[in-house]
């Protein structure tokens, strides 16, 4: 099946190509028709968007936190980071108000991959995530946050309807991070890291003492006209 789906992916990729000399005379630029990728979404609602990436730390405060106070976050997991402790995702997903979305198996720089890596990664992820929770994400969070139209290409290819990136990182790398003013639409990422529990309390006051609530992602994309 991924070669099929490669090819898929390598024949769109020289069809962009053409595209990109003959796109004066053909309309639609090379990117049409192809997902998008948000890093903030427009709209008027005083909402904020938490997002949290990986999965290799299950931080048992992180998980009260998600469960008690409803929060609707979208996770980006590895599989590789679910499997050991399956239970401690699925826990979330089937009690809380959790998404669960693509972020690759391994990883890597999409962009550096020939189409049948991207094909790998991205619909080997979707198709392993799909097994444990029941269905086949439809976002990806590209790692590194690096997109070109190619990764676009494999991404659609793979069933996926938006690349996410973010608005702000508020995971704590070494030292915590100042701490930016939220605004209406602005993607928050947090990763399960030992710190995220504490990373997670503080968006949710950010996002508190902004005036904004955390919100599904999914719906607010469809909203925006970002997603069918």
């Amino acid at each position: 099946m991924w070669r099929s789906r490669a090819l898929v992916a390598a024949l769109a990729s020289l069809s962009l190509a053409l595209g990109a000399v003959g796109s004066a005379q053909a309309g639609p630029g090379p990117g049409a028709g192809l997902p998008p990728v948000v890093s903030h979404v427009p709209t008027q609602e005083k909402v904020v968007f938490i997002t949290i990436d990986d999965g290799w730390n299950h931080d048992p405060e992180a998980a009260r936190i998600l469960l008690e106070e409803r929060v609707p976050a979208a996770l980006f997991l590895l599989p590789g980071a679910t499997s050991y402790d399956t239970g401690y995702f699925t826990g979330l997903a089937e009690r809380g108000r959790v998404t669960v979305g693509n972020h690759t198996v391994n990883h890597p720089d999409l962009t550096t991959l020939d189409a049948a890596g991207k094909d790998a990664e991205v619909c080997g992820a979707g198709e392993r995530l799909a097994a444990t929770f029941g269905r086949e994400p439809r976002l990806l969070r590209p790692p590194y946050g690096v997109v070109n139209d190619e990764v676009r290409l494999a991404a659609k290819a793979c069933g996926v309807k938006a690349l996410v990136t973010w608005t702000h990182d508020f995971t704590t790398w070494g030292g915590t991070p100042p701490t930016p003013r939220l605004e209406s639409g602005d993607i928050v990422l947090l990763h399960f890291t030992p710190t995220l529990g504490a990373d997670l309390r503080r968006a949710l006051e950010a996002a508190k003492a902004a005036g904004l609530k955390p919100a599904a992602l999914m719906p607010h994309l469809k909203s925006a006209g970002l997603v069918p």
